[in-house]
């Protein structure tokens, strides 16, 4: 009997979780703390037709510029617009509590996308980041590599159940000083914890061999453009503090929250490739998170107070202006961890 490629792949993920047992992470809770969950690991994954759709979905991910970059041998295969990684920013191939973490991402989608003002799809979330932080073009639905990055996400999330809530997901907000970020202050921290790996220039370390970097650019030509989501302030800040350098737990942070949040601002106040038609994110004006680095707003601060704060003020606002058209969550980020997990 012949099986169709979804029905296949449920029937192999349902086995896989099967054997694999109850994980100790959801014994006694609804919820899936990913701090404490194990992830499958990708040498078990066997050769057969699934295996090698999620393996090259791994390869997709761990090995993107070589893959699909620029310089990709398959002209027609190069979507990406840079020589980044997925995993750059997606920590430990997605499998890192608090660093973006895809592990039970499956499972969210589809979900409603403040950025696009729609419920969206996982295929339309994984383009989003094709043409942002990866400044390339979007995979076609049908095609080998989009299949393959569902794939991946989808044994990567095998045993979670759909719609539960992850704690650990997104990113651990910060609490952000009450004032504008400190420019010099920022060009401190980075050059004594983050040129080291990055370069005093911000445009990283080649890879020894190939394409790709064996640690990003955080501006300049081959980095991320303004639209995607580490091109705002407390995004970046919160991923900063809680897994940089490289090798920090979100637990036992080295930098301080002070210290994330200048140094973010430093690094998205350097020049960066420019994405088209911004202005249509965020249809629901009053859902755009605060520090949005580009317009239109809701409110009347300025383009300068959105990319570098203080915050506090625009939050309120968009708070008593919520008050009016009842707007959910006003001015919130779109890709952060949940208010349970916000920092104190």
């Amino acid at each position: 009997m012949k099986y169709s490629y979804p029905i296949l792949f449920a029937m192999t993920l349902c086995a896989a979780t099967v054997m694999a047992g109850p994980n100790r992470a959801i014994a006694g809770s609804d919820d899936i703390d990913l701090t404490q969950w194990k992830p499958p690991d990708i040498a078990a994954v066997g050769d057969d037709q699934i295996g090698a759709l999620v393996k090259y979905g791994y390869a997709l991910f761990t090995d993107t510029a070589n893959e699909i970059g620029p310089a990709a041998p398959d002209q027609a295969r190069r979507f990406s617009g840079n020589n980044l990684t997925c995993q750059n920013c997606h920590l430990q191939a997605g499998r890192q509590p608090y660093a973006m973490p895809l592990v039970g991402v499956w499972g969210q989608f589809p979900q409603y996308r403040p950025r696009e003002g729609m419920v969206d799809t996982l295929e339309s979330r994984i383009n989003g980041c094709m043409e942002r932080s990866m400044n390339g073009r979007v995979l076609p639905s049908e095609s080998h590599e989009m299949r393959a990055f569902l794939a991946y996400m989808q044994w990567l999330s095998t045993g979670i159940p759909n719609g539960v809530k992850l704690v650990g997901a997104g990113t651990l907000r910060i609490k952000e000083p009450a004032r504008k970020a400190d420019l010099g202050h920022g060009a401190q921290v980075y050059f004594k914890v983050c040129a080291t790996c990055h370069g005093a220039n911000g445009l990283g370390q080649r890879a020894q061999t190939g394409a790709g970097y064996q640690f990003p650019p955080l501006w300049g030509p081959d980095s991320y453009n303004n639209g995607a989501g580490m091109s705002r302030l407390l995004t970046a800040a919160a991923f900063a503090m809680h897994n940089m350098p490289f090798g920090t737990a979100f637990n036992a942070p080295m930098l301080k929250a002070e210290d994330a949040y200048d140094v973010a601002a430093y690094i998205n106040s350097h020049k960066r490739p420019e994405k088209a038609n911004l202005e249509k994110d965020f249809p629901v004006r009053l859902q755009k998170p605060i520090d949005t680095p580009y317009g239109p707003y809701a409110d009347d601060f300025s383009l300068e107070q959105h990319k570098f704060g203080p915050f506090g003020p625009i939050r309120a606002k968009a708070q008593e202006l919520a008050t009016m058209p009842r707007t959910a969550k006003a001015g919130e980020p779109d890709n952060g961890s949940t208010e349970s997990d916000r920092a104190k």
